[in-house]
């Protein structure tokens, strides 16, 4: 008989193996002195049509209000203003508050309640929409991320998260180093995972290309990206490999070596529990 898979488990396992790389950081908030960078990625990513935006405004009324769990240096709530009754944003990084922050205080934003903090640690009331947009990346329960945001939620329960597309580099690297495709916590384990919780959410595919591939500058370079991800830190008898991987499968173009288009991203939603 098949061996069926712990998904909540290996969610967790790759949560740790996640962690373990930016332990190899000097930096105890892995957003220090990316957050502004972050920023300006977003406000540039988010210039292209969104399936999942478009979906999510679609769902509002003005009488909501509207829970937003990690969010970031605050590009939601500038999509949100004047759409929803209130914003409550939940983010666990120093850093990205300090750009959240700037963000409101820019752009006139006095019906955003800003809480600092990790979910689902944190404390919120009840509200009609949750959101969480690839911020569950770094909690290993994810069973109890999602329980909590059902139990706050009125309405509708969203959250977006990246898709790896079968036979991209870095699921057949974890295939060979892990002995599954799975390099970081995504869509298929959580999805999975849901349906393990006697869940049902509903799915909405994002239009490929959403995400720009990764660079490389050389070889060496590339690998030692990849090796970082599957947790790997020293010479391994995988990295012989690893190495002729990405020189069957990155293209030199424009003086840099570039990755395929390994995911893309996906809208999950279900009905929340909160009473009222």
């Amino acid at each position: 008989m098949e061996k069926v898979t712990d998904w909540a488990r290996l969610w967790r396992q790759l949560v740790e193996l996640n962690n373990l790389r930016h332990e190899h950081s000097d930096n105890s908030d892995r957003w220090s002195g990316q957050a502004r960078l972050f920023h300006d990625q977003v406000k540039k990513r988010w210039l292209k049509p969104d399936t999942s935006r478009d979906f999510i405004l679609g769902q509002l009324s003005p009488d909501a209000t509207f829970l937003d769990i990690g969010a970031g240096s605050g590009a939601w709530e500038i999509l949100l203003a004047g759409r929803v009754r209130s914003v409550t944003a939940v983010e666990p990084s120093p850093a990205m508050l300090e750009v959240l922050r700037e963000t409101l205080q820019k752009e006139g934003l006095s019906h955003v309640q800003v809480i600092e903090g990790a979910w689902p640690d944190v404390d919120v009331g009840v509200h009609d929409f949750s959101l969480s947009s690839h911020a569950m990346y770094g909690c290993p329960d994810l069973p109890s991320y999602i329980q909590k945001m059902s139990a706050v939620t009125r309405r509708t329960c969203f959250m977006i998260l990246r898709a790896p597309l079968t036979g991209s580099i870095m699921s057949l690297a974890a295939q060979h180093a892990l002995g599954q495709p799975h390099d970081s916590p995504n869509f298929v384990i959580a999805y999975n995972m849901m349906l393990q919780m006697g869940m049902t959410p509903n799915v909405l595919w994002e239009e490929p290309g959403s995400w720009e591939p990764w660079t490389s500058a050389s070889l060496e370079e590339a690998l030692a990206t990849m090796k970082a991800r599957l947790g790997l830190f020293a010479p391994d008898e995988r990295d012989g490999y690893l190495y002729n991987l990405l020189k069957e499968r990155l293209v030199f173009r424009d003086g840099k070596y570039v990755w395929d288009r390994g995911v893309r991203s996906v809208l999950v939603y279900w009905q929340g529990s909160a009473d009222g």
